[in-house]
Formats: C-alpha cells, sequence, structure tokens
C-alpha cells in the first residue's frame, strides 16, 4: 500500500544519474526493429475498432439497468432505502470509469488512424479517425495537425506545440543568482487544497482550455490562438479545410446531443454522456502530461535537440494496467516507441519497446510508479526552466533541478536526425 505513494526504483535510479545524451544512433534504432513491426493490417485495426465499439454500446446498456436495478432491490427485495441509493451511485461511479476507459480508447485509436495506421490508404484513416474523434467532441484535423508538428519537435523548447514549460522570466523571478528561497515560494508555493483544485481543473477541463486558448502550448503563438480558428497560427495553409470539416463535425455532434437529451432528458445525457466525456479527457491529459513532464527528463533548445534526442526524452508508464494496455492503444505503456516510429500501429509497439530495452539499457525511460503518485509530483515540482541553457530540466520551488547534467553532457555533439519512416 505505502508503494502507491513513493516513487519507483527507475525513476529514483534515473535521478540519481547525471545526464547526458545519447550515443547510440537514429541508424542504430531502425536497425534494431524487425521490418516486419511496420506492416499495416486493416482488419487487424477493424477488431480493435468493433471491440471499442461493443464495449461501450454493451456499457451504454448496462448503464440504463442501473436506476431501475436500485429500484428494484427496494421494491422487489425489501432492501432498505440506503441500500437502493448506495447500489445506484456505485454503479454509476462504475459505470463513468469503465465508460470513460473505452471512449478513451476511441480516442486513442482516432489518434493512431491520424499517424495512419489504420489503413494504408489515407482516407480510411481520416474518415475512421474523424467519427471517432467527433463522437466525443474532440476536433480531429485541428488537434491532428498540432500533434504532428509536436511529433516534429518534441521537447523542443523553442518547437514544440505541446506542454511547453514556462522560464524564469515568464514568471518574474529574480536570477538564479540574485533569487532568494522566498522568492520561490511566494510564487509556487500553495497549501494542499489549492494544488489539489488546480489539478482537479487541469484534469477536467485541460484539454478544452488547450484546444481554446492553447493553454501550455507553444508561447511565440500570438494570443486568441486556438484550435477552431482555420486562421490560427497553428495551422498551415492547406489545412484550413480540415479544421472547418472539425467545426462542422462537431457542431453536427452537438446537434445530435442536443435532440438526444431533448428525448431522454438531462439527467440521463449528464450521467450517460457527459461524465464520462470529463473522464476520458482526465485520462487523456494524464497520459500526455507525464509523457512529456518529469523532473528526471531533459529538454532541449535547437542548439542540442535532435529528432531522437526528443523521442527520447519520453516516459513510458503502465497507466491503468492491462485495462490501460488494451483500451489506451499502448500509447502510454510504449510512447519511445511510438515517438521513434509513430508509423509502426499500436499492436505492434510492444514488440519495439522490446528491443529498444536491449538497444537503450539505461537510457530508456520508464517508470512504474503509481500514475497518480507522478501526476502529483510533477504537477508540483516541474515549476518553471531556466531562460539559457542548451539542454534543461524542471526546477521546483525551491528553485532546484531533480537531476544535473554530466560533465560531458554538452560536449556531445548533436547529431540532426530525421523522422524514422
Amino acid at each position: 500500500m505505502l508503494s502507491l505513494f513513493k516513487d519507483s526504483p527507475e525513476y529514483e535510479a534515473r535521478k540519481a544519474r547525471p545526464f547526458s545524451p545519447t550515443k547510440i544512433t537514429i541508424a542504430q534504432v531502425h536497425a534494431a526493429v524487425p521490418k516486419h513491426l511496420f506492416e499495416k493490417s486493416f482488419f487487424a485495426a477493424s477488431l480493435y475498432i468493433v471491440r471499442d465499439v461493443i464495449s461501450a454500446v454493451v456499457l451504454y446498456k448496462l448503464g440504463w439497468q442501473i436506476e431501475p436495478f436500485a429500484v428494484s432491490l427496494v421494491n422487489n427485495y425489501g432492501a432498505p432505502a440506503y441500500a437502493g441509493t448506495i447500489a445506484k451511485w456505485v454503479g454509476w461511479a462504475i459505470y463513468w470509469i469503465c465508460q470513460s476507459v473505452v471512449l478513451a480508447g476511441w480516442w486513442c485509436m482516432a489518434h493512431e488512424a491520424g499517424h495512419g495506421n489504420v489503413s494504408t490508404h489515407k482516407w480510411v484513416n481520416n474518415s475512421i479517425g474523424y467519427l471517432l474523434h467527433t463522437f466525443v467532441l474532440a476536433p480531429y484535423f485541428a488537434w491532428k495537425a498540432t500533434h504532428h508538428a509536436h511529433h516534429k519537435a518534441t521537447v523542443s523548447i523553442e518547437r514544440d506545440e505541446n506542454y511547453v514549460p514556462r522560464t524564469r522570466s515568464d514568471f518574474g523571478l529574480p536570477t538564479e543568482s540574485t533569487a532568494r528561497s522566498v522568492d520561490y515560494h511566494e510564487l509556487f508555493e500553495e497549501t494542499p487544497i489549492y494544488t489539489v483544485a488546480r489539478m482537479l481543473l487541469m484534469q477536467l477541463l485541460g484539454w478544452q482550455i488547450y484546444l481554446c486558448m492553447d493553454t501550455m502550448g507553444s508561447p511565440r503563438h500570438p494570443k486568441g490562438t486556438n484550435h477552431f480558428d482555420p486562421s490560427s497560427a497553428l495551422f498551415k495553409p492547406h489545412e484550413r479545410n480540415g479544421i472547418i470539416a472539425s467545426n462542422v463535425g462537431l457542431t453536427v455532434m452537438c446537434c445530435i446531443l442536443y435532440m438526444w437529451t431533448q428525448t431522454v432528458g438531462v439527467s440521463a445525457f449528464l450521467k450517460l454522456y457527459f461524465v464520462p466525456y470529463i473522464l476520458l479527457n482526465h485520462w487523456i491529459v494524464m497520459l500526455t502530461y507525464l509523457h512529456h513532464s518529469d523532473p528526471t527528463i531533459p529538454m532541449y533548445r535547437n542548439r542540442q535537440w535532435s529528432y531522437l534526442r526528443g523521442a527520447l526524452s519520453t516516459v513510458d508508464r503502465p497507466l491503468l494496467g492491462w485495462a490501460g494496455r488494451v483500451y489506451f492503444h499502448n500509447v502510454s505503456h510504449d510512447h519511445i516507441a511510438h515517438h521513434l516510429f509513430s508509423n509502426i500501429p499500436w499492436y505492434n509497439q510492444p514488440y519495439v519497446t522490446e528491443e529498444l530495452k536491449k538497444l537503450l539499457g539505461e537510457e530508456y525511460n520508464s517508470d512504474s510508479t503509481n500514475t497518480f503518485r507522478a501526476l502529483y509530483r510533477t504537477f508540483t515540482q516541474c515549476c518553471f526552466i531556466e531562460d539559457e541553457g542548451d539542454i534543461v530540466f524542471y526546477k521546483n520551488k525551491d528553485g532546484k533541478a531533480a537531476r544535473e547534467l554530466a560533465p560531458d553532457a554538452l560536449d556531445r555533439p548533436t547529431i540532426v536526425s530525421k523522422k524514422v519512416d
């Protein structure tokens, strides 16, 4: 039980080890992965999609039985009223968690379609991704554009699109040589209740806030940047028709939900769709945040960044154990492999990870820390980075980094490597 509140041995070992960029080359990485793992099977992908859809439909049908079952316990079996109330809310809690995980699987499957992994045909990938994302109110083409930009510049402080850290100067902190502990504490030290409240806001509404306001996106974007404006700085001219299509899909889906609510009532809408929708976004925010924000993982400025270094600066986490592997389609368990080979289908990524472990050794970043503990750790310890430095780590509320650079870290040449296709 106590292990739920402790950092994992992998995390502790990584924190204790001074960091130096890898000597491994992109050619070695490519050579380590068997060619057959790149092959895509629409039949295999279809089975996963059918499974995910059936899971959601079955849960939806069971959801309609929760309240009749609770009433039946009292009226037909003589259970006390409080037992019926407990059964009802326990049933809804189970439904919300299970359905949110399954619908997060729809989101992750659309993510795979966006990478072209469902089919060898682009129109099939886009059709499936568009339908799945639209059902869970995600703008498929808009997200696809910024997500691909993120893959091209992972943990590049200047060019990444997601979870870009804020700097000392962004917070108006004094210089490192003149700052005192009180300067950091005044800005970052919070009561536990306030910290939990901010975490809940990020987990429940962070996805919507990011889409609408580009929060935690690149600071180079102007104010007002969002994922719904076809002329947004996020998108290239040739992507604008897709942004319009995403907006049309979301509008149609909102109309469908409105008409459905008129039929079943607001209570049913909230319980059967809205709560799972909010919770599925919690899972997506959690896994994406923890992949790319960690006290022990480096971030690079342009002079030291390369595609390989960026891809290796992510973390594999066993989020939700077997359920996360099944319904999140390996995206959390095999995230490093996904960043190195985003064009390898999810069902082959575990095999890629095993090859990477052999090749990378201690440079392979995994963390079996309980995910909620890791979320709290990252949220409270990843406060800011320095304005200068080609390889940097997050600093905490005391102005201290969890990990140090090795003496030769900046002496290693940057190998400008392109994405592996």
